[in-house]
């Protein structure tokens, strides 16, 4: 029997479109000046929505830690599909996205799942714009506020869908239960261990937006993409929206 542990050949590769990790890129990338771009995006409409309650306290942390930050309101976004892209609240979402190197998705939990209003804003992020994928490497946060008590489902499954936007999210999470609770009359939310964690958070998302947002080009260089033909390479990139 053939000893395929010792079987070093690659056969399928093209070596010519094949690479190292380059190490002097990894050791030593460029540091961007500016201050980190940050957008938030909450997913409730309500007058008083502690999803967008929570933003707010997460993006005066962001500022504190050097951030420029930038909220999107989703009042009068249409559903997925109803309109074109150019209508102007879908063209003000994308270019957000484009614009940012790192989001927060905050979301309510409803129904054991995240809000349909975020998960309306995500489908209207396309993987790709044109030859641009306006997500892709970009570091991504996740928080969830809870009506009862604390719950991990609307954080996890943003978590997968940070991975199907192809970003880098972040390890920590916040989840604030009993939201109602955390917050007082002037909309401040109160100190507790749920603002420590969202601090906690915000810290780990600038941090690795600063370690990654240089590299990105690096980082999601793919040996799939650099064997397509430029033919099959158009075709996929400029394919209509499923």
């Amino acid at each position: 029997m053939t000893d395929l542990s010792q079987d070093d050949t690659t056969p399928n590769l093209d070596d010519g479109r094949f690479r190292q990790p380059d190490r002097s890129i990894l050791a030593t990338p460029l540091r961007s000046t500016h201050a980190p771009r940050i957008l938030l995006l909450h997913g409730s409409l309500r007058a008083r929505s502690f999803s967008r309650l929570a933003n707010a306290e997460a993006a005066r942390i962001l500022r504190k830690l050097g951030c420029e930050t930038r909220v999107f309101d989703p009042a009068g976004l249409p559903l997925p599909d109803a309109v074109e892209a150019d209508h102007p609240k879908v063209a003000e979402l994308r270019d957000l996205v484009t614009w940012s190197e790192g989001m927060v998705w905050c979301s309510p939990e409803r129904h054991g799942t995240m809000s349909a209003i975020m998960k309306a804003q995500i489908d209207w992020i396309p993987l790709s714009l044109g030859a641009v994928r306006p997500t892709q490497g970009k570091t991504l946060a996740l928080m969830q506020v809870c009506g009862g008590s604390q719950s991990f489902n609307a954080v996890n499954q943003m978590r997968v869908l940070g991975r199907w936007m192809r970003c880098l999210t972040i390890p920590n999470q916040s989840s604030v239960a009993r939201a109602f609770t955390e917050f007082n009359d002037a909309d401040r939310m109160l100190p507790s261990p749920y603002y420590n964690r969202i601090v906690d958070v915000m810290e780990e998302l600038v941090k690795f937006t600063l370690l990654t947002r240089d590299l990105t080009e690096h980082l999601t260089d793919r040996y799939s993409e650099r064997a397509e033909t430029a033919s099959e390479l158009s075709a996929r990139v400029n394919q209509r929206s499923i």
